[in-house]
């Protein structure tokens, strides 16, 4: 007794893959065309679709190769940007069984050989089809060689004959190629879009995930179609069919996010101990710690914009209580430190990326952001050092700050030089140092050295006297 046969799971990605230009989605510019270019006739004999992986490039080339070649349910129609999915030619080209629909993945076969085929190839009309067609996925992979023998076909093709190449590297394909294609540029699909498809993806497949868990799968997938419903397809899995924020954070092995934001609030405001404790927090729960690095990366761009432009928080995958966060952070935070902060967190990610200890790299990192965060500009430092009493004038005729008509001068003392060359400690326990070179001395001392690159390399000294400083900044001042 034979076994029922069983239909096998089909992923999501290619179970929902669209069928016809209404099912895809985020592609309004390039569809419009290729409506109008249908109804106008003026087909162009080759396209080149480009964008990054996920978005729907070889789905819209075979969606393209139906339109050429459906008839219709009755067998009479025309070349139509809404294939019926019905008529043989549709239906052989869907499941990739069509003779007259040829595709090739430039990946594998990169060689004159495999073009040579192509050549040969296109002189003979279509078996059965209005058009031959032939799909390259991953154009750019083919050879120099490839390329040159290709071009006096792609320039006079035969009537017969469409070509639709497919690329995520548009700058690989040589100018000659390009110049004989009709190009459409695919573009990432927005946050609001993806997420309207995934909940009707989700509501079809009976799922129900959460708002946040849906945000943090979007924000995984950086655009791409595919991605996120590859990802939704392994959280619905992971959940067993109810699927919550810290089920896919702990799929993806991402930290918190308001963690995160706790995180980064803490080496903001240079508190060392606390950061490492909340770090070694997240990585006990199974973050990685590269993938801490990158949401703090994430963050501190995204706190930087919203600075720039308020309205950038009003993202429909952020949470509410995020954004207030966030909001309320680019209000106080100076963008000096921010800044300062993003630069230091590309080194820390290639150090951690490198290091045999992602968690002993990550943990050095936090800390050296802790004590940089804090660490005052140069004209902090100046209005501190002005701040500062002035000493008393010594009888021995100290240096004496005058201006004369070109700028300030300083007038010596008798002996010809400083009166005083060591720190005095005067009342009050301040400590008044003679010369600036000891100022210098001191920063070296308490190790700001962020501080100390700034004052050696960034002003040029016109005087100083204890208590008041005059500089001028340098090429090399920070702005």
């Amino acid at each position: 007794m034979t076994e029922p046969q069983s239909t096998p799971y089909q992923v999501l990605a290619r179970k929902y893959r669209p069928a016809t230009f209404a099912d895809l989605i985020g592609q309004e510019a390039m569809v419009r065309t290729l409506k109008n270019a249908f109804a106008a006739d003026r087909i162009a004999h080759a396209f080149i679709l480009t964008g990054v992986r996920g978005i729907g490039k070889t789905t819209t080339a075979r969606i393209v190769a139906k339109g050429l070649n459906c008839v219709g349910p009755d067998g009479a129609g025309g070349p139509t940007t809404e294939p019926c999915g019905v008529c043989e030619p549709c239906r052989a080209i869907a499941e990739g069984r069509h003779v007259d629909v040829m595709e090739m993945d430039a990946a594998s076969r990169t060689g004159v050989g495999d073009i040579r085929e192509i050549i040969d190839s296109v002189h003979y009309r279509a078996a059965s089809a209005r058009y031959k067609i032939y799909i390259i996925d991953e154009v750019h992979m083919l050879s120099t060689n490839a390329f040159n023998a290709l071009l006096k076909t792609l320039e006079e093709p035969p009537a017969h004959v469409k070509f639709i190449f497919a690329t995520t590297e548009i700058r690989k394909v040589p100018v000659t190629v390009l110049s004989r294609c009709q190009r459409f540029d695919l573009r990432r699909i927005e946050p609001e879009v993806m997420l309207a498809h995934l909940v009707r993806i989700a509501a079809l497949e009976g799922a129900t995930l959460s708002p946040d868990a849906l945000a943090l799968i979007i924000r995984a997938a950086e655009g791409s179609v595919r991605d996120a419903m590859s990802l939704m397809d392994q959280a619905i899995a992971h959940g067993a069919g109810e699927t919550s924020a810290d089920q896919v954070r702990a799929m993806l092995g991402l930290a918190d996010r308001g963690r995160v934001l706790d995180l980064f609030d803490l080496i903001m405001r240079g508190k060392a101990a606390a950061a490492l404790t909340e770090l070694a927090g997240q990585y006990a729960e199974g973050a990685d710690p590269l993938a801490v690095l990158r949401d703090l990366a994430e963050i501190t761009h995204w706190i930087s914009v919203i600075k720039v432009t308020p309205e950038a928080a009003e993202d429909p995958t952020t949470p509410p209580d995020e954004r207030a966060r966030g909001l309320d952070m680019a209000q106080h935070l100076p963008m000096r430190a921010l800044t300062r902060m993003w630069q230091m967190l590309l080194k820390a990610l290639e150090e951690v990326a490198l290091a045999p200890n992602a968690m002993m790299a990550a943990e050095m990192a936090v800390i050296r952001l802790t004590h940089v965060a804090d660490l005052p500009d140069p004209e902090t430092l100046m209005r501190r050092l002005q701040s500062l009493p002035l000493p008393s004038a010594s009888a021995g005729g100290g240096a004496a700050p005058t201006r004369g008509p070109q700028g300030p001068t300083t007038t010596m003392g008798r002996g010809g030089g400083m009166a005083a060359t060591a720190p005095v400690l005067a009342e009050g326990g301040v400590v008044h140092l003679a010369r600036f070179e000891q100022v210098v001395d001191l920063i070296r001392e308490k190790r700001d050295m962020k501080l100390l690159v700034e004052v050696e390399t960034g002003l040029r000294l016109v005087h100083y006297a204890p208590g008041r400083i005059e500089f001028q900044p340098t090429d090399a001042a920070p702005t």
